[in-house]
């Protein structure tokens, strides 16, 4: 049985899905539509997306797409381990600008949902991470936006001590205050 645990913004879900092991390994069901839809979640995944981060520290996010075409996403580690956060960026939200993360790991097999309105981002925690992450719609790169991982405004209690490696794009992304408020 997967567990689903709702975290401190409570659209944020830890998924945990139950693993069967046995000698010769486990195996794990890492998305049912069944167990979504029995926990109130009707989600219609398009795409799976996969990505490698060489070094720990990597931190990739804050991002999202705006209306019309936003995102949920369903995300996990194949290796390694990163921490992984969505930030409310939903306009009259009762928790906007507010935060939820959680350490997924390779071992264990957490995933976090991430709902539509929320914007993404994660560090990796090891060398040689590796995420794979469903998305409910497709990449529209016309609504994609972006907040600046740092903002002091949200206060992520990011986990990596040391210098993050960033992307030129993310280098450069607004603040939260500094975006338009009606974006979803």
């Amino acid at each position: 049985m997967t567990t689903i645990t709702p975290l401190a913004l409570p659209d944020v879900l830890l998924i945990t899905p139950k693993r069967h092991g046995d000698a010769r390994g486990w195996f794990a069901e890492t998305w049912s539509r069944r167990a979504f839809t029995e926990a109130g979640l009707d989600i219609d995944f398009v795409q799976d997306n996969q990505a490698f981060n060489a070094k720990a520290g990597t931190l990739r996010g804050l991002h999202f797409q705006k209306a019309p075409h936003p995102q949920a996403k369903l995300v996990r580690a194949l290796k390694g381990a990163i921490f992984d956060v969505a930030v409310d960026v939903r306009p009259g939200s009762p928790t906007y600008g507010q935060w939820a993360g959680a350490t997924l790991t390779a071992e264990a097999g957490e995933q976090l949902f991430v709902p539509r309105g929320f914007a993404h981002g994660y560090c990796t925690l090891k060398d040689d991470s590796e995420i794979a992450y469903k998305v409910d719609g497709l990449y529209a790169p016309q609504t994609e936006g972006g907040i600046i991982w740092n903002d002091p405004d949200i206060g992520i209690a990011w986990p990596f001590k040391g210098e993050v490696i960033l992307s030129d794009k993310d280098l450069v992304l607004p603040r939260l205050k500094d975006m338009p408020k009606a974006v979803f």
